[in-house]
């Protein structure tokens, strides 16, 4: 076959590692692929952690989650229970995040064809990677987590802020510690106004309606790695019958 990346070991029932001769059959792999990595699914430790249908990151090993486009993994003509495209960018940006895989499963039909809702829904998504994937690419292991209407990633200085459930002309994030030098949409690249003080950073002057779809990102300047106050934020949080 040439050289082989990756060898994604799947479920190891009913034997466990021993019954399979895991360490002698990894041993046989690395002999005829010396820069293969293997996966932690034959019952050891493997190169790299799999979560499934759920995103867990790994603090201290390369992961990636493995997940369904709806609830099956094999071609189900009953399952219509299909994630939506924000859904899945929304997956893709927290794999993102903690610097994790998002392995996103297609089951195709028994011809071998795609369903025609899986298209539909990796077109959107592909649509928005062209315009947003600099935000996910090589993006490293972003601090900021904490926003009722967005999530974050970050490439060195900038920190990129994917606003989920649009609320119209302006948007805040609390307790950035760092110094914003400029803000603009990535899709479009069209600058973003903002005001900033020891509490929040508001980015003004923007749309009614959402600029980019499935979600809208900003790119945000700052003048070092991005860090949040998440005491801050917790403190100054408005109560209910406040």
């Amino acid at each position: 076959y040439g050289k082989i990346d990756v060898l994604w070991y799947d479920v190891n029932w009913p034997l466990s590692a021993a019954g399979w001769e895991s360490e002698k059959m990894n041993a046989m792999v690395f002999q005829l692929q010396p820069e293969i990595i293997v996966n932690n699914r034959n019952g050891l430790d493997g190169d790299f952690q799999t979560p499934e249908q759920r995103i867990t990151a790994d603090a201290k090993r390369a992961w990636e989650s493995c997940m369904t486009m709806n609830d099956s993994w094999g071609y189900q003509r009953a399952d219509d229970n299909w994630k939506p495209p924000k859904t899945i960018v929304r997956n893709l940006v927290t794999c993102a995040h903690d610097t994790g895989n998002y392995l996103l499963n297609i089951g195709p039909k028994a011809d071998g064809s795609i369903p025609e809702e899986s298209v539909k829904i990796l077109t959107s998504v592909g649509k928005w990677m062209d315009r947003n994937g600099a935000a996910i690419y090589q993006s490293e292991k972003c601090q900021p987590r904490s926003s009722e209407f967005a999530s974050f990633s970050r490439k060195g200085s900038t920190l990129y802020m994917h606003v989920h459930y649009w609320p119209g002309e302006a948007v805040a994030l609390g307790g950035l510690k760092n110094k914003v030098l400029s803000a603009k949409l990535l899709a479009t690249g069209k600058p973003v106004k903002f005001d900033q003080d020891d509490f929040r950073t508001r980015f003004t002057g923007l749309p009614e309606k959402a600029p980019d779809d499935p979600v809208t990102t900003i790119a945000i300047e700052c003048d070092g790695e991005p860090n949040q106050d998440m005491q801050n934020i917790r403190k100054n949080r408005p109560r209910a019958g406040v």
